[in-house]
């Protein structure tokens, strides 16, 4: 073992509490972020229930005096989380690169850019299609003898449960090719197990959508199947570069 690799051994315990520093005051940077966005997100919390119901135009109960008002309360915590992503994927990579010699400042604003627009696509994706159709689908077995009237709580945390699954889900090839870059992860392993991933992904994609119809099935599936090849290409070529 020469000089140079025992410097580094020991410099990395120093590193780590100077990550976990650094991991506390962003923390709190995060929390006072996301409460101004939440103040913020009350004013615009009305509208976002409206068009959440009009996705299904189902028949809305409050089943408690505060319940409407905890909703409304859940939406604008929710509004400021979601609004707030981008500086929590740029506090979270921020932190990488004192920890891991392989994953450069540059290579960090990439992945944020990239983190940002993968969570907002599933985000979307999720509102404009899975959800639309998979709550349309579940409704569709009412009868002229049982109609449903849903908890307006219930309602919205199914809503904002998919919509924040499905974002944090797009993020999967990013996630892929981090922990390749530090070893956690080697692409020979996950292109020989392909077979297993499908699986796994299936089985995923069963649990996540809110309906068990194939089409619904397949509106989550493949998206993530197509994840799952776009950061196995992304590790292959992360790999390369020195």
């Amino acid at each position: 073992m020469n000089m140079d690799s025992i410097e580094r051994n020991d410099n990395r315990p120093q590193k780590i509490m100077l990550f976990l520093e650094s991991f506390r005051s962003s923390l709190i940077r995060t929390g006072i972020v996301i409460f101004v966005f939440s103040s913020l997100g009350y004013f615009f919390a009305d509208h976002i229930l409206k068009y959440l119901y009009e996705i299904a135009h189902i028949h809305l109960a409050s089943y408690t005096i505060p319940e409407t008002f905890i909703t409304l309360i859940t939406i604008s915590m929710a509004f400021g989380l979601f609004i707030s992503m981008p500086y929590i994927f740029h506090s979270i990579l921020s932190a990488l690169p004192p920890l891991f010699e392989s994953i450069s400042k540059k290579t960090t604003m990439l992945f944020w850019a990239a983190s940002v627009l993968l969570f907002y696509s599933g985000a979307s994706f999720c509102v404009m299609f899975t959800l639309r159709y998979g709550v349309n689908f579940l409704l569709g077995f009412q009868t002229s003898d049982i109609q449903a009237i849903i908890s307006v709580k219930k309602y919205i945390s199914f809503c904002l449960f998919f919509i924040f699954g499905f974002g944090i889900i797009f993020l999967l090839p990013l996630a892929m090719m981090l922990l390749g870059r530090i070893g956690l992860l080697r692409v020979q392993t996950l292109t020989r197990y392909r077979r297993y991933a499908i699986l796994v992904i299936s089985i995923t994609s069963a649990i996540l959508t809110p309906t068990p119809d194939v089409f619904n099935m397949a509106l989550m599936g493949m998206p993530l199947y197509l994840l799952y090849e776009l950061g196995l290409v992304g590790m292959k070529i992360w790999k390369k570069q020195p």
